[in-house]
């Protein structure tokens, strides 16, 4: 792999709105920066500094964090010295700083914490006070330098610019600046006007060049996502599907809120992520809600988010709910068939009024998003039954757009595999594989009652288990063809006419057990195959085993 992939851009990284590795180039394959990536304590330490520093084979890199348009990226970038990196991990609010000499550089500085202990000084401040590097570190600046002030600006937030200041019987011009965050003072840095350090114009220079490259970086993001996420990301070109491309294209500039319904695997989410990309939000974040997994207890914590302190294991700094995230922006409600009906009652007040209000506060907040639900329940029958709350259907459904399931699109089969072998081969940096047309009939043949889901973990199956370069009928797992056989249940002559349940149940636990024999006893993936949950297997298995 070359140095550098850009000038002095070692690596990208760029991650989804939730925590997924959607793209990387350079160190960003390397899948120790992944597992960072995608580590909820070491990014949050990283959103706090925004800058910092990374060992990787004995060699230190800076690591630039941005945040775009649903998500965040990594930078990883060679560093100018040794000088530099001492500087990035020692001081955690490097950043601020950074944005400061880059608008006016001086020559030597000291920095100091909001105790006003040095942090950190430049090495041709050290020779100056005769230090030897780094001895000046955690000492108090007062007992450092002669004459400072550093501690006062610190304690008064107040700058101190142009100040003349006796040194070493040489009078020089000090600047003292407080830096802050929002509105507390983290520290403060000293610049002295004398022979500048090689460290901080190099220093200067890199940051200049690494902000360029991180805005090319940040549209070629955008190119990223749309091919993930975009039409693009959804293949095929039977006529269902171009009909599908058509809706999407149609509905995604309307403010109207977008019912998506499709059997499990069928690509809702992928739908849903091509109509934030295509609407006026698309530079705004896409915030998925699990619907289904919202309990009761916690569903306006969750949504709503809460103030510091609001309840014993808060987090102490507070928390925006999913409707203040998605502000601006769109939020995805998945599985929403399955919501309990005490939270249908919350939610559908949120999507009336556009109001929210903090767990724990009293100050109403608007919020601006688009509606995007999912599911691949029948909320009509719900509605029926009384499990889904007829004004909430009303509230999401003004557009419905249904998916095919694979069944009803086979030809689209050979483009999904094939899409689907490139990416597992990108992924593992190996070869890709061809289809042999044995395997691609058996394929197309298929029930794939788990849908494109189920065919994506059928061809990863064959790429790990095939020898070779060319994926036979051979490497497929055995399954149940489009049209399987039912064997005849035995009927008793005295009762022709059996009721329909009856005949149904006798069907599905037939399929049951061609699916667990198919699959090896492995009840995961019968689940999977049949496109039913693995509480409803178990379920069915645990009948079928009282009327044995």
């Amino acid at each position: 792999m070359p140095k550098t992939i850009s000038g002095i851009i070692a690596g990208v990284l760029l991650t989804d709105a939730a925590a997924r590795v959607v793209a990387y180039v350079g160190l960003g394959k390397d899948p120790r920066v992944q597992s960072l990536a995608i580590d909820p304590h070491w990014m949050e330490e990283a959103r706090e500094r925004r800058i910092t520093t990374l060992n990787l084979d004995r060699k230190v890199y800076v690591v630039l964090l941005a945040r775009v348009a649903e998500g965040e990226m990594l930078v990883l970038a060679d560093a100018p010295g040794d000088a530099l990196l001492n500087f990035i991990g020692s001081v955690d609010f490097s950043w601020d700083i950074f944005q400061y000499l880059l608008t006016d550089p001086f020559d030597a500085m000291t920095v100091v914490d909001d105790k006003a202990n040095i942090v950190y000084i430049s090495p041709v401040h050290e020779s100056f006070f005769g230090l030897r590097p780094g001895e000046g570190n955690g000492r108090p600046v007062e007992s450092v330098i002669d004459n400072t002030r550093l501690h006062e600006v610190v304690a008064t937030g107040k700058a101190d610019v142009g100040a003349i200041q006796r040194m070493r019987g040489s009078e020089r011009v000090v600047s003292r600046i407080p830096i802050k965050r929002d509105g507390k003072v983290l520290g403060a840095i000293g610049r002295v006007m004398f022979k500048g350090p090689q460290q901080v114009d190099a220093l200067s220079a890199r940051i200049k060049t690494l902000e360029g490259e991180l805005e090319f970086y940040k549209r070629e993001s955008e190119t990223l996502k749309s091919r993930a996420y975009g039409l693009e990301a959804i293949i095929g070109t039977s006529p269902s599907v171009q009909r599908l491309r058509a809706q999407i294209i149609k509905v995604a500039p309307l403010e109207i809120p977008v019912l998506i319904r499709g059997e499990s695997g069928t690509g809702k989410e992928l739908v849903a992520h091509a109509l934030h990309l295509l609407s006026p939000r698309r530079d705004h974040a896409m915030v998925n809600v699990n619907a289904a997994a919202l309990p009761a207890n916690l569903v306006e914590s969750e949504l709503f988010g809460y103030e510091p302190g609001a309840f014993t294991g808060a987090d102490k700094k507070g928390r925006k709910g999913k409707f203040e995230q998605a502000n601006g922006g769109t939020i995805l409600l998945d599985e929403i068939g399955d919501m309990p009906l005490e939270v249908q009652a919350k939610l559908l007040r949120v999507l009336q009024d556009r109001i929210v209000e903090r767990v724990g506060g009293d100050r109403p907040q608007a919020v601006d998003f688009r509606l995007v639900s999912a599911t691949n329940k029948d909320l009509q029958s719900l509605v029926e039954t009384g499990d889904f709350r007829l004004d909430l259907f009303y509230r999401i459904s003004p557009i419905v757009i249904e998916l095919p399931p694979l069944r009803d699109r086979l030809e689209d089969i050979p483009a999904l595999a094939n899409k689907f072998l490139h990416d597992i081969a990108y992924r593992h940096a190996r070869r890709v594989p061809m289809l042999s047309a044995d395997a691609l009939n058996e394929l197309m043949d298929r029930a794939w009652p788990g849908n494109i889901r189920q065919l994506q973990h059928e061809i990863e199956r064959a790429f790990v288990f095939s020898d070779g370069h060319v994926i036979g009928a051979q490497d497929l797992s055995d399954m149940p063809q489009r049209t399987p056989t039912i064997p005849r249940q035995p009927m008793a002559q005295d009762a022709p006419q059996r009721e329909l349940k009856y005949i149904v149940s006798d069907i599905l636990n037939e399929e049951i057990k061609e699916a667990i024999a198919a699959c090896r006893g492995n009840k995961k993936k019968a689940a999977a195959a049949l496109g039913i949950s693995r509480s409803f297997l178990y379920k069915k298995l645990a009948e079928m085993e009282r009327t044995r």
